[in-house]
């Protein structure tokens, strides 16, 4: 089989092409998350704790030049050392939306899939011999012989 035919075979298999599908669809779900966070979540995160944008929170590591902005934007375009742990705030809070998200799709998929696949039908195993009756049996067998 040459290269090219391999690859045809693998391109065209089904979790291939599931799995594109997921990543186009995952790009495009990625951005309504963010937008979900950054415009819904976090605006009311941030006046229950008091600040206006997490994005912003930071503390400098190193010497800002003189006349520059202090926002985070200005001093990272400086090239000063920046610790932005409210933007990873923001991340986190992103991905535990999308995690959440996906988990819950991922439970409901599994849970169709279930209703639309009948179990095969299991004969039902014969119940286990008594105990007793295992030992007559032994008893029986030695006084045949």
């Amino acid at each position: 089989m040459t290269i090219a035919q391999e690859f045809k075979e693998f391109a065209v298999k089904g979790n291939v092409m599931d799995l594109a599908v997921g990543v186009i669809i995952g790009g495009a779900f990625g951005k309504i998350v963010d937008s979900v966070v950054g415009d819904l979540i976090m605006p009311l995160v941030s006046a229950i704790v008091g600040k206006i944008d997490f994005s912003n929170l930071f503390v400098v590591l190193g010497t800002a030049p003189a006349g520059n902005a202090m926002t985070l934007d200005a001093l990272k375009k400086a090239g000063v050392p920046v610790f932005a742990y409210g933007n990873f705030i923001t991340v986190a809070v992103n991905f535990a939306i999308l995690a959440f998200i996906i988990f819950m799709m991922v439970k409901q998929i599994n849970r169709l899939k279930k209703e639309a696949v009948p179990a095969p039908a299991v004969p039902a195993a014969p119940p286990a011999t008594a105990e007793d009756v295992l030992l007559l049996r032994e008893i029986r067998d030695s006084l045949k012989k």
